[in-house]
């Protein structure tokens, strides 16, 4: 063996060295990895890269070969990643202090130029930590408490989510989604004052109503009214003598309605309030 090894140690160590060469010259990439190849440190190429429309399973994703010792290889996500943000006050436009939970889901579209301009993927998150809270902030304080309670609250998150995608862009990511987990006004004093002023807002809201409520039947009965007396004197010019008698009968069934059934009503004979009574002569 020592012979052997004294006349091919050369080949010996050639063979280990390119086999060594060969070996750091392979990489893998999974299906939720993208990879970007930098040569002389610059971006050179980018294997696997997310594209909306590949499904699971039909990426690039495999081996792949690099040049040792010249190219270096950063491993970039393709799965969608989690933006948490810290609890914040946050001012509504009607003086209500909420303090807000919220989070952000995003994805690295463009890995050159999250490397170019961010670097690193923890990087990526920690510029879009302030943009988020401040873009937040904007948004929700251009709106009232209440207003998060109802379908408002979903254009809000939209607008939070455009905006924030806008500025996250230059770090070659996408803003998928934005919401916001929990909205709640301090507790103690801030929280009852909130929940009386409310409950004002809403009670003056109801009267408000049941006054247009009471304006239309009034506009509705005069109208009517106004209907009826057009009506009379239109029939009373046709038929004074019909017309007479009409009136008679609802002056008697108003005046009988009124009573009960042990009232009496005394009255003469010949008094002319029953003249229909005793028919024409």
């Amino acid at each position: 063996m020592e012979s052997i090894w004294q006349h091919y140690k050369a080949a010996v160590i050639a063979i280990i060295a390119l086999a060594a060469a060969a070996f750091s010259s392979l990489f893998i990439v999974s299906e939720s990895e993208q990879a970007v190849i930098i040569r002389t440190g610059e971006p050179y190429k980018v294997v696997n890269i997310f594209r909306p429309n590949v499904q699971f399973g039909d990426t690039k994703a495999g081996l792949y070969w690099r040049i040792p010792f010249v190219d270096r290889v950063q491993i970039v996500e393709r799965r969608i990643l989690d933006l948490d943000m810290e609890r914040q006050e946050v001012l509504t436009n009607d003086q209500q202090r909420l303090q807000v939970d919220a989070y952000a889901r995003y994805r690295i579209i463009d890995p050159v130029q999250m490397i170019e301009n961010a670097g690193a993927e923890e990087n990526v998150r920690v510029q879009l930590a302030p943009i988020f809270t401040s873009v937040l902030r904007q948004e929700l304080g251009r709106r009232s408490f209440a207003s998060l309670l109802t379908a408002e609250r979903g254009n809000a998150m939209t607008n939070i989510r455009l905006k924030l995608d806008e500025q996250a862009r230059q770090y070659g990511a996408q803003v998928i989604d934005v919401q916001i987990k929990r909205a709640d006004l301090p507790e103690g004093t801030p929280l009852q004052a909130a929940f009386t002023r409310m409950q004002s807002d809403r009670s003056q809201e109801a009267e408000t109503i049941r006054a247009q409520g009471r304006k239309n039947a009034q506009i509705v009965r005069a109208e009517a009214e106004a209907n009826a007396a057009s009506t009379y004197a239109a029939a009373y010019g046709k038929d004074p003598e019909f017309y007479d008698f009409y009136r008679a009968m609802e002056s008697y069934r108003r005046t009988f309605e009124q009573g009960t059934a042990d009232s009496s009503m005394i009255l003469s004979e010949d008094s002319e309030y029953f003249r229909q009574f005793r028919g024409r002569r």
